[in-house]
């Protein structure tokens, strides 16, 4: 019995590992919308059978990333303007506040570890490394709120970056805007270091609001 449950474990570990790894190239716009895939053409590039494929692009379709297409495999959808505008609106509405809170509490003896990792978002940036980039980001953000204390809210947020598309991203590898971003994330540990609840917040509006718009590729950052 302990042999099967640990079994069952491995198969749900990598299910959860390629549809991690999907999702994330499909944020990144490394797999742009419209791109068709194959279960057959992934589970050979994973190097693993077809079952946990296909249940990962399950997972994925139920999340709105793809849709299946008849005889063919699944393809990467879209999400419009308007959805970008909404998911924006509602992680500003979010994470800013709680960045607020956190600066008046933030743990100062785990700063090395936070500069590491925005090292590391800097480093992805420099490399062009899309994928990288976001899962270090991703790390970044989430473990900041996971400070703040309120493990729903990180669930919330988490369930919203799953939901952009960064379809631009790979347009900005050679521009300012990349490095940019990674340079803010050093800012943001700057005001909390200094206890700046304040500037803070207003850095995390002005994060996500210019972020998000550069890598959808939408006019969002205009309005910064």
């Amino acid at each position: 019995m302990a042999q099967a449950i640990r079994k069952v474990e491995q198969v749900l570990s990598l299910r959860n590992r390629i549809g991690e790894s999907l999702s994330d190239a499909i944020i990144s716009g490394e797999l742009a919308p419209g791109t068709l895939v194959s279960v057959p053409t992934l589970a050979a590039q994973f190097a693993v059978s077809a079952t946990p494929v296909r249940e990962a692009m399950l997972d994925l379709e139920q999340r709105g990333f793809v849709a299946s297409v008849r005889n063919k495999g699944f393809r990467v959808t879209d999400v419009s303007e308007q959805d970008l505008r909404e998911i924006i609106e509602l992680r500003q509405m979010l994470e800013a506040p709680a960045m607020r809170a956190l600066a008046g509490s933030f743990p100062l003896e785990t700063l090395p570890r936070w500069r590491a990792m925005a090292d590391e978002i800097a480093m992805h940036a420099e490399k062009a490394n899309l994928t990288g980039f976001i899962e270090r980001d991703r790390d970044f953000h989430l473990g900041l709120l996971a400070e703040y204390g309120n493990a729903r809210l990180v669930d919330m947020v988490r369930e919203l970056r799953t939901q952009t598309r960064m379809v631009n991203l790979a347009r900005m590898t050679h521009s300012l805007e990349l490095p940019e971003s990674a340079r803010e994330h050093h800012r943001m540990l700057d005001l909390l270091e200094q206890g700046d609840g304040e500037g803070l917040e207003a850095l995390t509006l002005h994060h996500l609001e210019h972020i998000v718009g550069w890598w959808a590729g939408s006019h969002l950052a205009a309005s910064v």
